[in-house]
């Protein structure tokens, strides 16, 4: 079967799966999310034998397979890094409000408004 027959084929699956869900609005939805499902997993079926299907599926095992080399910190060094992330954010809000405070001080003695 050609390739464009079959990613057209995909796609009319899957809008016929959610039309159907839609059009089935009086039905109960249990039939209505198996009606949406079956479309769609039809064409997903169909779309896996299609190049582009092929690409995706290496694509998620690649990156399954990165995935797994992740090396995880352990409890001791999140907990560090989480202490160290925030002891600099509060050292960084104290540099700042000083900061503030200075520009704050000059613009009122530029402004006549100085004490």
């Amino acid at each position: 079967m050609n390739i464009n027959i079959r990613l057209s084929l995909s796609f009319l699956l899957f809008a016929a799966g959610l039309i159907g869900f839609y059009f089935l609005s009086a039905q109960p939805t249990v039939v209505r999310i198996l009606v949406f499902l079956s479309g769609t997993g039809f064409a997903v079926g169909v779309f896996w034998t299609t190049p582009q299907g092929q690409q995706i599926i290496g694509f998620l095992n690649s990156a399954i397979t990165e995935a797994k080399k992740v090396v995880w910190p352990t409890r001791k060094e999140t907990f560090q890094m989480t202490l160290i992330v925030f002891i600099l954010v509060v050292i960084m809000a104290i540099f700042l409000a000083f900061v503030d405070i200075g520009f704050s001080y000059i613009i009122n003695l530029l402004l006549g408004r100085g004490n």
